[in-house]
């Protein structure tokens, strides 16, 4: 990597993180269109009708592409993160799809079934009682930010589906200081892409969100090994 100093090196440095998120971001919704044009035609038709029509397609969508794609977005940008080299951006990001499709799948298939009971759930109480409508709603971002943190955890860590979606819930209900952030940031990135700033939805908005998703869950994981290492320290003394 050619290195450049003063104004130069900001200009290359902004200049290679636009091209970082853009090649990644363009790769990932290319590959997800059948999932964009299915979610966009839903919002768009008519309510009875788009639930057979557009609803059951995406059940397959959903785990056997959009799960797979974004797991491979967080895995190539946990690599950013750590300064890992990468052969390109588009080797990476393709090689991270194909090691861990299969296991992506699982993790997909999984949460296609938790998403679709709380759907079902959520229109039917919200037919009852509007109150109970909020409600679930407020359980529906919580599971946003449980499968994000799945997400983060299955691109950093090497372990048994079962395991990864156990402690994916306890770091979610177990740190709310993580999961107000990261529902916050990417509530706002997401309103600005969608009532702001529209070309960002296919050019950047994912890679920033995976970005800052990625980053304080990092974060979160560095200060509890460093927790972890200090208390083994202490004991290791007292023995």
């Amino acid at each position: 990597m050619r290195e450049f100093s003063g104004f130069t090196g900001i200009l290359y440095v902004l200049a290679e993180w636009i091209m970082r998120f853009f090649t990644v971001n363009i790769l990932w919704f290319i590959l997800n269109l059948p999932t964009v044009f299915l979610v966009a035609s839903f919002f768009f038709s008519d309510p009875d009708v788009g639930i057979v029509t557009y609803l059951l397609p995406l059940v397959i969508f959903i785990p056997f592409l959009f799960v797979p794609t974004t797991i491979a977005m967080f895995a190539t940008v946990r690599e950013w993160i750590l300064n890992t080299e990468q052969p390109s951006l588009t080797k990476a990001y393709l090689l991270h799809l194909k090691n861990s499709y299969k296991k992506s799948v699982g993790i997909g298939l999984a949460l296609t079934g938790i998403w679709l009971i709380w759907l079902i759930d959520f229109q039917f109480f919200k037919s009852l009682n509007e109150m109970w409508g909020m409600v679930f709603l407020v359980f529906g971002c919580i599971l946003f930010i449980y499968t994000v943190n799945l997400f983060s955890m299955s691109a950093h860590y090497q372990m048994k589906n079962t395991v990864l979606l156990k402690n994916a819930f306890f770091i979610t209900v177990g740190n709310p200081v993580l999961s107000f952030f990261i529902l916050a940031s990417n509530l706002a990135l997401f309103y600005v892409s969608i009532t702001q700033l529209q070309f960002l939805l296919p050019f950047f908005t994912g890679a920033l969100s995976t970005y800052l998703s990625f980053l304080v869950f990092y974060r979160f994981t560095l200060k509890v090994e460093e927790k972890t290492q200090a208390t083994t320290s202490k004991e290791f003394d007292m023995k």
